[in-house]
């Protein structure tokens, strides 16, 4: 017994010692990127590696939104009104469309379910072009119509819907049903208030998403929609890069994602659980 003892203790002390590894190996790259936002150029560029600088450079935030042709507030406005309504778009059309290939169990709908699927296993750069070529038709070049709406449906996210529905006790849908409620009136009263996890989680992972894109704002944006990601690319030119105003930059850009996956997280984990997914 106490051999058992000690050998439990030691795996236990084992994982422990292999979470703290793990933790710190992810951390890294956030700590080296709060380091160099507030270094100099001199410190960044060095052969020797140094684990903190010598002294706080407030200089580069204060260039970063010094510099009027690049925009930098600007960029953060306009990343989080594409970030918003696709968030709100994605989830309200994913939660209905999973709902439906859930509940309604019938030849096209395995069909749907299906191309839906398949749709997953499409590299999103393939469908740039048309989708580019579709844009420019429209008119929606630099505009937000043109960031939002080529993105608003989400295949993973639909997937996700259904999975979380496929659990929802039916039994709730029919004492509303039995009282006089219509389907509609069902889902929004019944389920919809009752799925605010998985919502939660496919709204964090959204969100995230749509505020990170790169490729598809770089072709569809402009002066007048240029999201920070793409603003962030301006430091990094032919002549150079301007090292410490970027890593300034992207410290910037994260804040608002780490708030809300800090804020949304206990959703996201309840959602994944929710949803079936392993």
């Amino acid at each position: 017994m106490i051999v058992a003892s000690r050998r439990g203790k030691g795996l236990q002390a084992a994982r422990y010692a292999l979470l703290v590894l793990l933790s710190v190996l992810f951390l890294l790259p956030f700590y080296v990127l709060v380091r160099n936002a507030f270094a100099s150029n001199k410190l960044i560029t060095a052969p020797r590696w140094r684990w903190s600088p010598d002294q706080v450079n407030l200089d580069n935030l204060r260039a970063l939104f010094a510099q009027d042709n690049v925009g930098m507030v600007p960029a953060l406005w306009h990343s989080a009104v594409m970030a918003l309504s696709q968030t709100t778009l994605t989830v309200l059309i994913s939660l209905l469309a999973g709902y439906a290939l859930a509940r309604y169990d019938n030849r096209l709908s395995r069909i749907l379910l299906g191309f839906t699927l398949f749709t997953l296993m499409v590299p999103a750069s393939v469908t740039f072009i048309p989708m580019f070529v579709m844009t420019a038709q429209l008119g929606w070049i630099d505009s937000f119509r043109g960031l939002v709406v080529p993105g608003m449906f989400s295949a993973f996210a639909t997937y996700m819907f259904r999975q979380s529905f496929l659990g929802f006790p039916a039994d709730l849908e029919e004492a509303a049903m039995i009282d006089g409620a219509n389907p509609w009136t069902t889902f929004w009263h019944v389920v919809a208030p009752n799925s605010l996890g998985i919502v939660g989680a496919v709204g964090t992972i959204t969100f995230i998403g749509s505020w990170n894109a790169f490729l598809w704002p770089l072709l569809v944006a402009r002066e007048n929609t240029r999201t920070v990601q793409v603003t962030l690319s301006q430091f990094m030119t032919s002549q150079g890069v301007n090292y410490p105003v970027l890593f300034t930059g992207a410290l910037v850009a994260i804040i608002p994602v780490v708030g809300v996956f800090l804020f949304l997280q206990r959703y996201l984990v309840e959602g994944v659980e929710t949803s079936g997914m392993k």
